[in-house]
């Protein structure tokens, strides 16, 4: 049975559309099934950023038909771990976990890279295509740390 995980950032139209995007192409549906939502209800439905998209493509990977939606609490139940982006993605989710078990799937992804260092991936937004850049690189990287961890 795969592994299940879903990201989680904001408004799932920056940061998680891409670590969704990243993960799937570094590891086959059969062994990991990957997701994504925002935290808030701004964009659902929406596509990604169109600065995500452009930094995935540039990157060989297409996220232009990926769709924003809000993570919901039988989330908790579908995946097997959540990775949020930072803090405040962090409490609004452990926030609608329905559990203790629950709460223990979710992380700070760059915990992946950086054990209990508790980092951010910041949110590029408001900033330039080189915020995004940046953002990819990071998650890139732990999306990396991962597959290693699945495989194992």
């Amino acid at each position: 049975m795969p592994v299940k995980i879903l990201m989680v950032c904001l408004g799932n139209i920056c940061r998680s559309p891409l670590a969704e995007g990243i993960l799937q192409s570094k590891i086959s549906k059969t062994i990991c099934i990957v997701d994504s939502a925002g935290t808030a209800n701004y964009h659902v439905g929406e596509a990604p950023d169109k600065r995500s998209i452009a930094t995935a493509k540039k990157n060989g990977i297409d996220i232009s038909n990926q769709k924003c939606r809000q993570i919901k609490r039988s989330d908790f139940e579908t995946f097997d771990y959540i990775y949020v982006m930072d803090k405040n993605n962090y409490k609004n989710v452990i926030a609608i976990a329905p559990n203790k078990e629950a709460e223990l799937k979710v992380q700070l992804i760059l915990n992946e890279l950086h054990p209990s260092m508790d980092l951010e991936v910041p949110d590029p937004y408001y900033g330039g295509i080189d915020g995004f850049e940046e953002v990819f690189k990071m998650l890139d990287d732990a999306c990396n740390m991962i597959v290693q961890k699945i495989n194992k």
